[in-house]
């Protein structure tokens, strides 16, 4: 292939060549033995023997032979989905929520022929609006609760709703201000009330697999409101260091805020619950993101200190990152604690088995961010200011997973595994069956041995356009010099411009091998760079993208049958 020849080889770094690992269907193990109890070995199948080799060599058939094909593995199905964070959908109070409009986004998914919806983590975000830093790894973003569903469950009126606002990003600090108070006062009157709902909530809180977690982030909130400080490190010993008679006292001075706290994460679970029940009659999953890391500030780590490599007084020794990459030439300073992976194993991994089933609760699948920091991961010393100082050190590997087996059973999650992956990470990932990521925008900078590019994909992996990370197809574009536009035009072997190039790449994702592929929503509506997510090192002005006002969902029918069409072509229904 010419054009594959002549790829530049400075960007889109290309991980190490795996070492060839022997097959048990390759040469080199045949000639060791040519014993039919090898052979046995290498290609029996009791699956397939029970139902054939009962019948001897040149007897017949049974009569309805011609009809045993071969079984489809529902597992290996095709199929197709959309990226679209819920704080994105259309709403009238500046973010999207789980109101009606996250039900016409199933509608509009199920008739575009779709049947995977992947979000962002729904976790509390930080004031930047990040949900991949935010001060709790378990709780739900209660800005994202729906205030017409509270009126609908008689916990608020109609004339209390605000004025609408027309906003097309999300400020997070105007949405706080609109919405908090209210989701509190229909918290409040929850509390105060009989009923259902009470009873419902009662036994939310109840749940040890709920309450595991729940209690420890409304005592971390409840402190947090009264002494407002920048970390919990500031905290007085005692509470700082969860001296039992220091809670007691919170619980008796902040038991309303703390009662508060909890029925609000019950009315996110309510509605989320709702939104994730109908996607399910809809033939929808949802996937969801799981970030490696939490923030030093969460309740995660201040009620867990012995999973993180902190020193005596609490304050970390050693933070994430990652070395220098496409995306900076320091490399990525995250901050966030690192985990004290040999502790955790003398405890079973139990933080990491409660943090499972909570994904599990919310997502009928889910990514996990970062997966190569379970093989090896870049530490940085915490008094750093750049990220390119840090070293790998080793992971859990297998362990943690092999925990995870014996303990939830199986999991369903997809592995990013993007950036600098080497063997042990793809060792890792094929151990525990998981499929990693091929994102398109990476593959046309480089060579033929590009394993973003089309003919490298595998079966067992999600292939996207581009994620949250990447700008949308059409600022990439826009963004690519004209030797690589040429290659893409070429590898693509279409004549197609600037209008038509997110439908292109749209269709080159779809008929891909990878059993899954992934669209950001803004790709199947053609929006530019201002439509960009997020742009990695980067600190302010992310996560505010919405959905256009004037763009509702029954308007897209002409968009939902163009994707269904190349659903249906390349066997993703």
């Amino acid at each position: 292939m010419e054009i594959l020849s002549s790829l530049s080889l400075t960007s889109s770094p290309i991980p190490p060549k795996l070492r060839y690992i022997p097959t048990p269907f390759s040469v080199s193990r045949l000639n060791r033995s040519r014993s039919s109890r090898s052979l046995t070995r290498c290609f029996h199948n009791p699956a397939v023997a029970t139902k054939f080799t009962r019948i001897k060599v040149g007897e017949d058939f049974p009569a309805e032979y011609g009809e045993w094909f071969p079984e489809v593995d529902p597992g290996r199905r095709r199929r197709a989905g959309v990226l679209l964070h819920p704080t994105s959908l259309r709403g009238p109070y500046g973010i999207g929520d789980l109101g009606r409009e996250a039900f016409n986004f199933i509608d509009w998914l199920h008739l575009a022929g779709c049947s995977v919806w992947q979000v962002l983590p729904l976790v509390p975000p930080d004031d930047e609006g990040s949900p991949y830093s935010g001060q709790d790894a378990n709780c739900g973003n209660t800005l994202l609760i729906s205030l017409e569903e509270l009126v609908s469950d008689g916990l608020l009126t109609t004339d209390e709703l605000p004025h609408p606002i027309d906003a097309n990003s999300v400020n997070y600090s105007v949405v706080a201000n609109i919405k908090d108070s209210l989701i509190t006062k229909a918290a409040e009157r929850l509390l105060s009330s009989d009923g259902e709902l009470k009873v419902q909530l009662e036994a939310f809180r109840r749940d040890p697999g709920i309450s595991s977690w729940l209690e420890d982030s409304a005592y971390f909130a409840a402190i947090d409101d009264s002494l407002r400080t920048v970390s919990w490190f500031e905290w007085p010993d005692p509470l700082k260091n969860r001296h039992l008679a220091a809670l007691e006292e919170i619980y008796q001075s902040k038991k309303h805020f703390i009662d508060v706290f909890i029925t609000k994460q019950f009315l996110f679970q309510r509605q989320w619950k709702k939104v994730h029940q109908y996607a399910q009659i809809k033939g929808v999953s949802i996937m969801g993101d799981m970030p490696i890391y939490v923030g030093y500030h969460s309740a995660d780590v201040w009620a867990n200190k012995k999973y993180f490599l902190l020193n005596r007084r609490g304050f970390p020794r050693l933070v994430s990152g990652v070395p220098p990459d496409a995306f900076s030439e320091t490399g990525q300073l995250w901050g966030s604690p690192l985990y004290d992976w040999k502790a955790m194993d003398k405890d079973g991994y139990s933080w990491w088995l409660r943090r499972i089933r909570r994904a599990q609760n919310l997502y009928d699948e889910f990514r996990i961010d970062h997966f190569r920091g379970f093989a090896g991961y870049w530490a940085v010393p915490s008094d750093a200011k750049v990220a390119m100082v840090g070293s790998w050190k080793v992971g859990p590997r297998t362990s943690l997973f092999e925990a995870i087996s014996r303990t939830v059973g199986k999991i369903n999650i997809v592995a990013e595994d993007l950036g600098v992956i080497t063997e042990d990470v793809v060792q890792l990932r094929k151990y525990i069956g998981a499929p990693g990521m091929a994102v398109l925008q990476f593959g046309f900078g480089s060579n033929a041995e590009n394993p973003h590019l089309p003919h490298n994909h595998e079966c067992n992996q999600v292939v996207y356009t581009g994620t949250h990370d990447n700008d949308t197809i059409l600022g990439w574009w826009s963004n690519l010099e004209e030797w690589e536009k040429t290659n893409v035009r070429k590898y693509l072997s279409t004549a197609e411009g600037h209008d038509e190039i997110s439908w292109s790449l749209i269709q080159a994702a779809l008929s891909s091998v990878a059993q899954t592929t992934i669209i950001t929503m803004q790709d199947v509506l053609g929006l530019g760079s201002s439509a960009r997510m997020n742009i990695p090192a980067t600190e302010t002005g992310n996560w505010r993208w919405r959905i256009p006002s004037s763009t509702s969902f029954d308007i897209l029918e002409t968009e939902a049958m163009r994707l269904k069409d190349m659903i249906s072509m390349y066997g993703r229904l």
